[in-house]
């Protein structure tokens, strides 16, 4: 009889779209099997090519559930008893990756929007642009019967080799954090669930899976953590994903200080934790640490924490209490409430809200003599394979199947610019051919292989120059997962790509015409060696679908750009602090190598930086860099003034006053930065501490702005106390246009103090002794 009372209660709650308390949780589970709660705390497998059984190969636990939503990179065990459906995860930093196309629905399609990287839309320092993406996401997800979105990425852009960092948000913590925490609140105000990702120092892909990152407790919590932190208390996403990598000897997804008494304990999160695919080792080492869900899942898993719970080395109230944070959010999901999805996603709205964001997430780096916007009669000379073969993303997990790309070439067109014939059909003739040289992916997760430019010699590009009244270069990078960028040819410029630049240049100003350069990138490049070359450099990233149509707004001035940096450009790779050991040193060269490329060797990456990351490394030992972090150009120019402060016990509010003193309507970004007094600790010269964008301000009009933080926001970490302080003395708080450029500034008197006490954990000291006793 409680059975049938439960099932109704379950079906009821589902009906209502009621939230299930707590109470009716325990009862619910009360009535499961041991072997029925494994099962909801391991996924139902994958199935990927290469893999067996004897690797610990995924497979489906019961019945083939993961076909529920072709292409969706996991699902969860259904339970008939109990009328539990297929959870859907999908993968989706920059779109809802699904296939688009499904056998039982022969004349209709699937396909999703691509939204612009992680990098994009954190260069728009606007929160609630995020939140307004994050929310497109939530209902295209929705639609395509997707419970679960694998995103966003908050993973700090510790070295600008990272093969991932088109998914992350930035160097900066703070900036990463608020621009997560507003996706994730517009995800999930759609009803289905965000998870962020990857938690935590999962900043580099060479051998990740096996690598062992060596750093500091104070560089975790500081910069590592910190961005996680903010997001977790501004928008209680409903998972967080462990990730592959140790940290001081420990698997992140076996790390009980990090996910239980870091995560929960101390931030009060209270979605579930599952792991990266294949994540991990000890899947009963996972279920302790409070690693609630074990993806996508496989067969060993669960036969380990059975035979686990049986000899008592795992205990039940262990399992329940994971299986009870996840039943908690699948109980949000469209799934379990029995949403029909349509199919049928506003695609049309998506596409408008993409282009949107493409275009306020562009940067403008240079723009001597006012060379941008240009006129729409303007004749251009279009030079670049990427601006026929634009990238719209990275490649793997990040990977989006749209429907359409609009390409650099195809939004100046769109734009009615005119673009030079001869130019365009020889770069579709060269492509065409060199693109049949490049043999096809074997997987979608392989990185893909760019046709390098075409050569032009200095007597032809005299006689474009005679015809054309401007020159325009797209410079195209692309990364993605399993593998880190190179040096050559990926962050410095081929020879070929300098040579063309400076013989553009040279051709086209010695008849007084401009050239631009696009930079079609996924990640920092580096510039300074040839930026003086043009007239003008609009850094798009890779903007989603409508990269072009958004360029083009830009460029016509259509949109006046407003994006900021939310990386540092450097002078050369050398000068950035954790190049010394990126991405890490494989600890027995002479080790068996694995037989499948998604696993990697052991290697140990060590963080000798510290709290030393992007700005704050360049600022405080005074490296001269060739784009500062925040830095960002407009077509207007912006006054600040009036600074004041308002303080209560706790938080702090800087207000200023922003004016368009310029010829253009735009918006500015308002970035607070904070010096703190000197203490017992070295310190950065200054961290972001907050930010605020203005609305769109016509010529002459002003807007007071306010920037919030909090004095508990502006300590650091001591490790040998074990607790977050402030030290005594002034502050000093500069408003700025970039990290760089101080417009105002105001000191601020506060008293020292213990801000929060914490125990020891994630110590590189007693990781390792811990060990080296085993």
């Amino acid at each position: 009889m409680k059975k049938i009372i439960i099932c109704l209660f379950i079906s009821l709650a589902i009906q209502l779209n009621a939230q299930i308390t707590d109470d009716k949780l325990n009862e619910i589970i009360e009535q499961l099997s041991i072997e029925e709660k494994v099962y909801l705390v391991v996924g139902t497998g994958m199935n990927i090519p290469g893999f067996s059984e004897e690797s610990n190969a995924p497979q489906a636990i019961v019945g083939t559930t993961q076909d529920k939503i072709p292409g969706a990179a996991g699902t969860s065990y259904t339970n008939k008893k109990l009328g539990f459906p297929a959870v859907v995860f999908a993968d989706g930093p920059a779109g809802i990756r699904i296939s688009p196309i499904r056998e039982e629905y022969p004349n209709q399609t699937f396909y999703a929007t691509a939204f612009p990287i992680g990098t994009s839309i954190s260069s728009s320092w606007n929160v609630e642009l995020a939140k307004e993406v994050g929310a497109a996401f939530g209902r295209e997800g929705k639609e395509y019967g997707v419970d679960f979105l694998l995103a966003p990425a908050l993973n700090i852009q510790r070295n600008p080799l990272g093969g991932r960092n088109f998914e992350y948000y930035s160097e900066d913590p703070v900036l990463g954090g608020k621009i997560t925490a507003g996706f994730v609140n517009g995800v999930q105000s759609e009803g289905i669930g965000a998870t962020i990702k990857h938690f935590v120092a999962n900043n580099s892909e060479t051998n990740r899976t096996e690598l062992n990152t060596v750093v500091s407790e104070r560089a975790l919590r500081e910069i590592y953590l910190k961005g996680f932190e903010i997001a977790v208390k501004e928008s209680q996403p409903w998972s967080v994903m462990s990730s592959y990598n140790k940290i001081n000897g420990v698997y992140t997804s076996e790390s009980e200080d990090l996910l239980t008494k870091i995560l929960r304990d101390e931030w009060n999160f209270n979605g579930f934790v599952m792991t990266d695919w294949f994540g991990g080792k000890d899947a009963v080492a996972q279920m302790k640490a409070g690693n609630d869900l074990l993806m996508p899942g496989s067969n060993q898993q669960s036969k380990s924490i059975l035979e686990a719970l049986k000899n008592g080395d795992l205990s039940e109230v262990v399992l329940n209490r994971n299986v009870k944070y996840i039943l908690r959010q699948y109980f949000k999901t469209p799934s379990f409430k029995k949403y029909v999805p349509t199919g049928k996603p506003d695609l049309e709205a998506h596409k408008i809200i993409s282009r949107n964001a493409a275009a306020e997430g562009m940067i403008l780096l240079n723009n001597d003599n006012n060379t941008l916007p240009l006129k729409r009669e303007t004749k251009i000379a279009l030079f670049g394979v990427t601006s026929v073969e634009t990238i719209a993303g990275g490649t793997g997990s990040g990977d989006v199947n749209k429907a359409y790309m609009i390409s650099v070439n195809e939004g100046l067109k769109n734009a009615n610019f005119i673009l030079d014939k001869v130019v365009e059909s020889d770069y579709e003739l060269f492509i065409k051919e060199e693109k049949a040289k490049i043999p096809p992916k074997k997987m979608f997760f392989e990185k893909d292989v760019l046709v390098q430019d075409k050569v032009w010699s200095k007597e032809s590009l005299k006689v474009i120059a005679d015809n054309n009244d401007v020159a325009i270069f797209t410079l195209g990078r692309t990364s993605g997962e399993f593998q880190d960028r190179v040096v050559d040819g990926d962050f410095n410029l081929t020879m070929n790509e300098l040579v063309l630049i400076k013989n553009i240049s040279e051709v086209f100003h010695a008849k007084n015409k401009k050239f631009i350069v696009i930079l079609n990138i996924g990640g920092v490049i580096e510039t300074q060696s040839w930026k003086h070359y043009a007239d003008a450099i609009l850094l798009t990233w890779q903007a989603g679908q409508e990269t072009g149509n958004a360029i083009a707004d830009i460029i016509s001035g259509k949109i006046n750009p407003s994006g900021k940096l939310p990386v540092t450009f450097p002078m050369s790779l050398e000068n950035v602090a954790s190049s010394k050991n990126f991405p890490g040193k494989v600890i027995d060269p002479n080790g068996p190598k694995p037989n499948n490329p998604l696993f990697g060797v052991p290697a140990e990456e060590i963080y000798e930086e510290g709290i030393y990351v992007g700005y704050r490394y360049f600022d405080s030992f005074d490296i001269d860099v060739s784009y500062p972090f925040g830095y960002g150009l407009s077509y207007t120019n912006f006054e600040y003034s009036n600074i004041n402060i308002i303080k209560n016990s706790d938080e702090i509010f800087i207000e200023c006053t922003i004016k368009n003193i310029g010829n253009f309507n735009g918006k500015e970004v308002a970035q607070l930065y904070v010096k703190s007094p000197k203490g017992n600790l070295e310190k950065p010269k200054k961290e972001l501490k907050g930010f605020v964008k203005t609305k769109l301000l016509n010529i002459g009009e002003s807007q007071k702005i306010t920037i919030k933080t909090s004095v508990n926001d502006l300590g650091y970490y001591d490790t040998v106390s074990n607790s977050w302080k402030l030290d005594e003395g002034n502050y000093i708080f500069y408003v700025s246009s970039n990290s760089e450029l101080m417009k105002l500034h105001i000191t601020v008197p506060l008293k020292g103090k213990i801000i929060e006490k914490n125990k020891k954990l994630l110590s590189p000291i007693d990781q390792i002794q811990e060990l080296e006793k085993k």
